[in-house]
C-alpha cells in the first residue's frame, strides 16, 4: 500500500476528480480529510470509506479562516498531516465582454488564493512530515479557450505557483509541490454542464476523435491513479513539476483543418 498510514486533506472532494482521488488514496492506506459544499454528497464518500478512514469538513474555501480549519480537522482526527491535494475549484465560462473584477475574484480566490492560503496552514506540519503537495490544476492553464477566460487565468496562476513553491518549499523544507493538468474529464459537473447547453445525458457516447482521439473522454479514476504516484514516496526527490494528462499534445498538436471550437474542460 503506497499511502499507508498517511493522512491526505482532498478539497473538492465530494464528487468528481476530486472524490476519486480520495477513494483511491483511502485504497492505497491513506486517512482523507474529505471536504466540498454538498453535504449529503460528502456524507456518503465518508460512508463507502468508513470513520476509521475519512472525515468530512464541509465549507467554501473562501471563507476567512476554512484553510487553517481543514488542517486543524486533519489533526485532531488523525494526529498529523501528510499531503494536501487542491482540488476545489470553479469552473465558469467567461470572456472578455463577460468577465468583470467581481467575477474574477470570485474564480481567484477559490481557484488560486484558497490552494496558496491551504498550503500555507499545512506547511508546519508537511515540514514535519516530509510531506507533499499535490495541485490540480487544467489544461487551459496554457492559454484556454476563448470561453473560459477568467477560469484560465486562475490555473495558469496556480501552475506558477507550483513552480515557484515547488522549487522554494523543496529546498528549505524538503517539501515537494507538483501539479496534474487533467483535460477533458467525465465529471458529475461535465455531465450536468452540458445537460445546460441543452445536450443528453450520453452526449459522450460520441465524440469525434477531434476531440477525444480515443473515442472516448478520460475517466476520474484514470486521474485519480497518477495523482497516487506523486503523493507516495515513491516520486522520490521530484518537486516543481507540472504534468498534462490528455489525450494530445497541449504544444504542438496538429490541428485538423475541419475542426471548430474545443469544447469545455
Amino acid at each position: 500500500m503506497r499511502l499507508k498510514d498517511k493522512v491526505i486533506i482532498v478539497t473538492g472532494s465530494t464528487m468528481g476528480i476530486g472524490r476519486a482521488i480520495a477513494k483511491k488514496a483511502a485504497s492505497e492506506g491513506a486517512k482523507v480529510i474529505i471536504h466540498g459544499l454538498e453535504e449529503d454528497l460528502g456524507a456518503l464518500v465518508v460512508s463507502e470509506l468508513g470513520r476509521e478512514n475519512a472525515r468530512l469538513h464541509i465549507e467554501d474555501l473562501a471563507i476567512e479562516g476554512a484553510p487553517q480549519r481543514l488542517v486543524d480537522l486533519a489533526l485532531e482526527s488523525f494526529g498529523r498531516l501528510d499531503s494536501v491535494v487542491n482540488n476545489a475549484a470553479i469552473v465558469a465560462a467567461s470572456d472578455i465582454h463577460t468577465t468583470d473584477k467581481a467575477f474574477l475574484n470570485k474564480l481567484m480566490e477559490v481557484n488560486t488564493y484558497a490552494p496558496l492560503f491551504l498550503i500555507k496552514s499545512a506547511l508546519p506540519h508537511l515540514i514535519e512530515s516530509h510531506g507533499a503537495v499535490l495541485n490540480i490544476g487544467s489544461i487551459n492553464a496554457w492559454s484556454g479557450e476563448h470561453n473560459l477566460l477568467a477560469y484560465s487565468i486562475s490555473k495558469g496562476a496556480i501552475m506558477t505557483m507550483t513552480r515557484n513553491l515547488g522549487d522554494s518549499l523543496f529546498r528549505e523544507y524538503g517539501v515537494r509541490v507538483n501539479q496534474i493538468n487533467p483535460g477533458w474529464v467525465l465529471t458529475e459537473k461535465e455531465i450536468e454542464r452540458k445537460r445546460e447547453h441543452g445536450l443528453a445525458d450520453s452526449w459522450y457516447k460520441n465524440l469525434s476523435k477531434i476531440y477525444a482521439p480515443a473515442g472516448r473522454i478520460i475517466w476520474p479514476e484514470e486521474i485519480a491513479a497518477a495523482s497516487i504516484h506523486w503523493l507516495a514516496d515513491e516520486s522520490g526527490p521530484i518537486s516543481g513539476q507540472v504534468v498534462d494528462l490528455e489525450q494530445f499534445p497541449m504544444i504542438g498538436r496538429n490541428i485538423p483543418k475541419d475542426s471548430s471550437t474545443i469544447p469545455h474542460k
